[in-house]
């Protein structure tokens, strides 16, 4: 058995979901309705929702925002880890994908505490602070690379003492590492870590993880519990 070998991968991912998240119809039936919708298949494993989940759940999290919706299958495991009376608010940029998640969501009773907010993510950030929509809690960042830079910043500030960000797709199958790359989504996650890196309300470490969805990573950030002075 070698390894490096992706099937090794899938299969520890599979054993590991079998026993520990088991199954569960909702979420299958999330992954089926993408499916039939045509959306791309680039939700993030099982075992990296129930990841999110347990983290959410760690935080304590009230309020959660997603960027990146697809069809909703991180968001629904998201949302299960709300108390009562807790708000998830998440954006998309396709509305043929907000109306494939807005369903997956709607058949998971998942509806009144999820908020799905359709346009470029720029522009419905830009929204949220000028309406002060903060504190967030926690937040899930899956979205175009090229733009993480910005999104991380505009998370920030609405963010609340002690928040957390997950950003997924960092590792870029090992590009992350490569100054000459030419590729914008790798570009934007090097420049993410440079903005990391300077910015002292920040604090992070990036993980590189194999399995079902090959070769990546996440990055995982804490905000400060208090703005850093000047």
């Amino acid at each position: 058995m070698r390894q490096n070998d992706p099937q090794v991968w899938t299969a520890v991912d599979e054993y590991a979901q079998e026993r520990l998240i088991g199954p569960d119809e909702v979420l299958d039936a999330a992954l089926a309705a993408a499916d039939e919708a045509g959306l791309p298949q680039i939700a993030v494993a099982a075992n990296q929702g129930k990841l999110l989940h347990l983290l959410a759940l760690t935080r304590g999290a009230r309020r959660i925002l997603e960027i990146g919706t697809l069809a909703g299958y991180s968001t629904i495991w998201l949302a299960r880890a709300l108390p009562a009376g807790g708000t998830l608010t998440t954006l998309e940029i396709d509305p043929a994908h907000a109306a494939v998640a807005t369903a997956n969501l709607d058949r998971a009773g998942l509806a009144d505490r999820v908020e799905v907010r359709v346009g470029p993510a720029r522009d419905s950030l830009a929204q949220l602070i000028d309406q002060g929509a903060g504190p967030y809690d926690f937040f899930f960042i899956d979205a175009d690379k090229a733009n993480i830079p910005h999104y991380v910043e505009a998370a920030l500030a609405l963010a609340r003492p002690g928040a957390v960000m997950v950003v997924d797709n960092v590792v870029r199958g090992g590009k992350l590492a490569d100054p000459d790359s030419t590729d914008e989504a790798v570009r934007g996650v090097r420049r993410m870590h440079e903005l990391l890196a300077g910015d002292e309300r920040l604090d992070a470490t990036t993980v590189q993880t194999v399995g079902t969805k090959g070769y990546d990573g996440f990055t995982l950030i804490r905000v400060a519990d208090a703005a850093v002075e000047d």
